[in-house]
């Protein structure tokens, strides 16, 4: 089963979001910030109203109800939604789920780890 991401339920919304992490000091709590331009679930021919997004994998599902629209000259553009989650169990459960959706969408992983970057090692 390819990890994906639905606004409704049983349909894989195919754009590909921008996603930010952020994390607390202590690494416990944090969010991931999600942002998708005109996405599929925002065409007319959409049924319903976005109740939430639903992160789907192997392992089960993850569900925030943090969405929102964003409008540009009365019409809705975008979506944005946030995953919380609030201890490292749940942080380790998303960062399965994004590697999956990267590993199914044929997508690269850009961050900062602490301690440095890996450019260090190339001036040795």
């Amino acid at each position: 089963m390819a990890a994906a991401i639905q606004f409704f339920r049983g349909v894989d919304e195919p754009v590909v979001p921008d996603i930010r992490l952020t994390r607390s000091r202590d690494g416990r709590t944090g969010q991931a910030l999600f942002v998708f331009e005109e996405p599929l679930a925002l065409a007319p021919e959409t049924m319903g109203d976005i109740t939430g997004m639903f992160l789907v994998d192997e392992e089960g599902e993850l569900v925030s109800r943090e969405v929102k629209a964003r409008f540009v000259n009365g019409k809705a553009s975008a979506i944005e939604a946030t995953y919380t989650w609030k201890n490292n169990d749940d942080f380790e459960r998303f960062m399965r789920f994004a590697q999956r959706y990267a590993d199914s969408h044929d997508l690269g992983f850009s961050g900062q780890e602490e301690g440095g970057d890996a450019s260090e090692d190339e001036d040795a």
